[in-house]
This record gives C-alpha cells, sequence and structure tokens, in this order.
C-alpha cells in the first residue's frame, strides 16, 4: 500500500481506471470525507444521502433522487458536483424538451458548406437532470445509451462522452398526471435510488439560519480534481471481492427473483459488488465484507423489482432469509 494522496503503481500489479491509477485506500477514503464535509456546508441532515451519491460516482454508477418538491434533491446534486473541480451540466426536463436537446445536433455552418456537431449537456462529467420524469418517453430514452455504455450516437455517428461520467437525476413522486413514469429499462441503468425525506425540527432551523442571507451554494468551492475522482474509482475497482461474498450476493438475487414478479437482473448483481466495493473504501478497507452488501442492497435494488408489495420489503426478506457463509 502507498502513502496517503500517493498513487499506486504498476509494479503493485494494479489496474487503472479512466486513465488513472489508484489511489491508497487511504487516501481515496480522506478523500470522500472530505468531499462529504464540503457538501455539507450546504446541506443539513442528509449525511446519509451524500454517501450514496459518492459511493454511485466512485463504483462507475448514476443515481435517482425522488421525492417531493422542495426537499433538496437538486441543490444536494449540484452540491456534490461543485465539490469536485470537474465538468458540469444541468439540464431541466419539461415536455417539450427534445432528445436533441440532450445529446446535441448537427448544425449546417454556412461558412465552411459543412455540418458541424454541437454537443447536448450530455457531454460533461456529472450531468443533473432535474425532473426527469416531466419529459415524454422519448427524450427520456436519449439518456439510455449514455447512462449504460458512456457514448451517444447523432445521425448515425457515435459519440463517446467524458470519463468519468456520472448521472445524477431527480423526479418528484406528485402529480402523476403531469409525469410520465421511467420505464423499468431505464430505471434499472441507476444504480442507487434514495429518498431524502423531510428534515427534522433541528435540521431545518439549522438550515434556515444558512439560508437567511446568500446561499451558501453559491460560494461552495472545489476540494478535489478531477484527476482525483479518477483515482479513487479505480481504487474502488481494484478492491478485492472474495468469492464467498460473491456467492452471497447471488444467492441474495436468487431470493428475489424467486419472491417477486420481476427479481433483480445480473446488471442489479453487479451494480450491488460495484456498490459494495465503495463501501469498503468509504470504511477504510481495500477488500469487500458481507456488512457492505448488507448496507447497499436496499438503495441499489429495491427500485429495480415488480412485486406485490415494495421493492425494499423484498430486498428485506432476502436480507433475513439468506445466510452470509
Amino acid at each position: 500500500m502507498t502513502d496517503a494522496g500517493t498513487p499506486q503503481s504498476d509494479a503493485d500489479d494494479v489496474a487503472a481506471v479512466d486513465g488513472r491509477p489508484p489511489l491508497s485506500v487511504s487516501a481515496a477514503a480522506t478523500l470522500t470525507d472530505r468531499i462529504i464535509e464540503n457538501v455539507e456546508a450546504v446541506i443539513v441532515g442528509q449525511h446519509d444521502a451524500i454517501e450514496h451519491i459518492l459511493v454511485a460516482m466512485l463504483a462507475r454508477g448514476h443515481l435517482l433522487l425522488e421525492d417531493v418538491p422542495g426537499v433538496g434533491k437538486t441543490v444536494l446534486g449540484r452540491a456534490v458536483a461543485t465539490s469536485v473541480d470537474c465538468s458540469f451540466k444541468r439540464v431541466q426536463f419539461t415536455p417539450d424538451l427534445l432528445p436533441s436537446d440532450v445529446t446535441g445536433v448537427n448544425v449546417f455552418n454556412q461558412k465552411t458548406r459543412e455540418f458541424e456537431f454541437r454537443p447536448g449537456p450530455v457531454f460533461a462529467n456529472v450531468v443533473l437532470g432535474d425532473e426527469i420524469n416531466r419529459a415524454p418517453p422519448k427524450t427520456q430514452a436519449a439518456l439510455l445509451e449514455a447512462m449504460a455504455e458512456a457514448q451517444v450516437t447523432v445521425d448515425g455517428e457515435t459519440r463517446t462522452l467524458p470519463t468519468p461520467f456520472t448521472v445524477i437525476a431527480t423526479q418528484n413522486d406528485v402529480e402523476p398526471g403531469r409525469t410520465y413514469d421511467l420505464p423499468m429499462a431505464e430505471i434499472d441503468r441507476f444504480m442507487k435510488k434514495l429518498r431524502l425525506g423531510y428534515p427534522d425540527e433541528d435540521e431545518e432551523t439549522a438550515l434556515l439560519q444558512r439560508v437567511a442571507g446568500d446561499h451558501p451554494l453559491d460560494s461552495l468551492e472545489p476540494v478535489a480534481s478531477l484527476d482525483d475522482l479518477r483515482g479513487a474509482r479505480a481504487t474502488v475497482a481494484n478492491v478485492t471481492l472474495s468469492e464467498p461474498v460473491r456467492r452471497y450476493v447471488s444467492r441474495l438475487a436468487t431470493h428475489t427473483r424467486n419472491d417477486a414478479t420481476l427479481g433483480v437482473s445480473p446488471r442489479g448483481a453487479i451494480a450491488l459488488v460495484r456498490a459494495a466495493q465503495a463501501r469498503a473504501v468509504l470504511d477504510g478497507r481495500d477488500y469487500v465484507i458481507p456488512d457492505d452488501v448488507q448496507t447497499e442492497a436496499p438503495s441499489v435494488w429495491s427500485h429495480r423489482i415488480d412485486a406485490d408489495r415494495p421493492g425494499s420489503a423484498v430486498v428485506e426478506a432476502a436480507l433475513e432469509a439468506t445466510p452470509v457463509e
């Protein structure tokens, strides 16, 4: 293991991710602590949610924030993105938004007499999709290829998105007559789905104090570089995942498939082990333990399950019934 803050060398027999060698586990854990502290200068009472967002980013996943209006979904997403010095774009989804408004469009240049590609907001390291369920299905689908393969195809030409690439999408769960439900194929692309909930009395009192003048988000500064984030993602990718832990995840997935109309897919199982790897790094370990799997399973799997009861109940039943061997 190298010293904190120093990338591991190729001699350590580790793999690079996003073209960046891994940080040491301690350096990656310190990095996440620094980002969490920075975001908490803006967001009150959402420590666990901030951790979940960072887990998704480090595990090469995407995140869906769902809740009622006004609980801070957009502010939370912006605060996390602002804390890393990387490219950031926001898309305000509306009923009249077109797919090309997200992915980009070819425009004819009168001077050169040629078509030029003007990239859409999806060409950024962190893309905040605000109120994604207000856009029609065709526009929502514009994100499918981007989220699954980190690329977009416009007029038959495929273009690679920046690395890393993370989508943080928000949606309101009210006004169902004015929104479009996300199809399961798109929901399954999100590594995690979270609800924030209302703050308690003390948290809301502290929040009101912070925003009485200028909003603290306006003065928030980055505390991590793009290379820091790439190095931490490489650290997560190299966390040891033992055979017993892999079998434990497989048994959990099988339980959900036997206990629901639609259980967890292999993509969901992959998402869980990657999230567990990230959780291990947040806790300062270079190996996954069953506790990491159990911590991450509810947020990674609940939204992927179709059953006659909430998906969270199916996941909870799987965790209770499946022994750790």
